[in-house]
């Protein structure tokens, strides 16, 4: 079988930085023209989804490639050459139909669901909505892109097609661009995705596209921006915490079982979310985006500077962190992994003043912090600083959970 280097099409790393200066220039055009378009801690728990998906995708990114790769090399039925202008456009197109089709199907398959709904809990509608994403959604997604190994797109052009297809999503998830002319009927734009992200009756399962629109057009899944979207899932997850944002959904699957039978239950994760045999599906409740409560856990602002030092220090060790996992063993990526989880997680419990934050830090984010810093091929200088970091953080999560502090509440949009 021959090499292929997955870190060699790595565009979206080498984007990074610019979703990052794109985010700020979004929040700063947002507070200059006093739009509500931003809130610090649903931005906070929108990054920490989008890390924990990261991380999470190192225990299994590598064995769904193989699995494309090993049916391309055995079982492909043309050969399409890398050099070739028509195979990538192809390609990048059969890669959005391939998305299209998964994105509609996770939508009305419950097991589907519960991997791309945290993509859709955050009440607001902003850059980094794009990068909160479900920890297990590439688990079931990449079955859709595998008829393209069988029809034989070499797999790197596969997963730059993918990866620039995901590049393209980032910047259609804004309110700051309204509608493109001719534009919105060949592709997707952020009014079309705005629909997509609605909750409102007449938005739901709407403009599953990726790249194109016209998929919508042709299979009869789209629907114009017309009255004001209101954001988020229809049942509101009203919480900060990424682990619960990516658990919710298996936790309510388990619910809806209770008293079905086996057979039932074996049918319930390929249902529709909200399915159940003796109950007909949901109704979608109406919503108005002018009184819409969102949630929100008002903060002092000495308490929002702090929490922005934290995260972001979590977020540079977890950039530093996918870095280095090149260099390590499983046993080290699962160790330091885990710990830069439950720093994202013990964060989330101290932003809402929950009681067991106390606990998770001292007992799980403290300790297994300190022990990865020493177990992972570090330099001793980045060990010792990083050590007395961990520490300080900690000391800056006693300091703001014993500070007086206002509890969770809506917050008007």
């Amino acid at each position: 079988m021959a090499n292929y280097d997955m870190q060699s099409v790595n565009y979206i790393q080498l984007a990074l930085p610019v979703f990052f200066v794109a985010i700020g220039i979004e929040a700063l055009v947002a507070w200059r023209t006093r739009k509500d378009w931003y809130s610090l801690h649903d931005s906070v728990a929108n990054l920490a989804c989008g890390s924990l998906e990261q991380l999470a995708e190192l225990a299994y990114k590598t064995l769904i490639f193989a699995v494309y790769v090993l049916l391309y090399e055995h079982l492909r039925l043309a050969n399409w050459p890398l050099e070739s202008v028509l195979a990538w456009i192809s390609c990048f197109i059969l890669v959005d139909l391939g998305y299209y089709w998964y994105h509609r199907a996770s939508h009305r398959i419950w097991l589907l669901w519960a991997g791309h709904g945290p993509h859709h809990q955050s009440e607001e509608y902003n850059l980094t909505v794009a990068l909160r994403q479900g920890a297990l959604e590439r688990a079931g997604s990449w079955l859709f892109w595998l008829p393209l190994a069988i029809a034989g797109f070499h797999p790197l052009m596969y997963l730059a097609c993918a990866q620039f297809n995901n590049i393209y999503q980032f910047f259609i998830h804004t309110r700051a661009i309204d509608r493109l002319g001719p534009l919105e009927a060949v592709f997707n734009t952020p009014s079309h995705h705005r629909v997509h992200h609605g909750k409102n009756p007449a938005y739901i399962d709407k403009n599953f596209g990726g790249v194109l629109i016209i998929w919508d057009r042709l299979f009869g899944s789209f629907a114009p921006e017309q009255e004001a979207p209101v954001f988020g899932t229809v049942s509101p997850l009203r919480s900060w915490n990424p682990l619960w944002a990516n658990w919710v959904f298996y936790v309510e699957m388990a619910q809806y079982m209770k008293g079905l039978t086996l057979l039932q239950r074996l049918q319930l994760p390929l249902k529709p979310p909200g399915w159940h045999p003796d109950r007909p599906e949901p109704e979608i409740p109406l919503v108005d985006a002018t009184t819409y409560s969102k949630y929100n856990t008002p903060r002092q602002l000495k308490h929002n500077l702090l929490l922005s030092l934290h995260f972001g220090l979590l977020l540079l060790i977890t950039t530093g962190f996918l870095e280095l996992v090149k260099q390590l063993n499983p046993g080290q990526v699962l160790l330091g992994s885990g710990a830069l989880a439950m720093g994202f997680i013990v964060l989330a419990g101290l932003i809402e003043g929950r009681s067991w934050y106390w606990r998770a830090e001292g007992l799980l984010r403290l300790p297994l912090s300190l022990i990865a810093l020493w177990l992972l091929p570090l330099p001793l200088s980045v060990q010792t600083i990083g050590s007395l970091i961990s520490l300080l953080m900690g000391l800056a999560g006693l300091y703001l959970q014993t500070e007086p502090q206002s509890s969770a509440q809506p917050l008007r949009s």
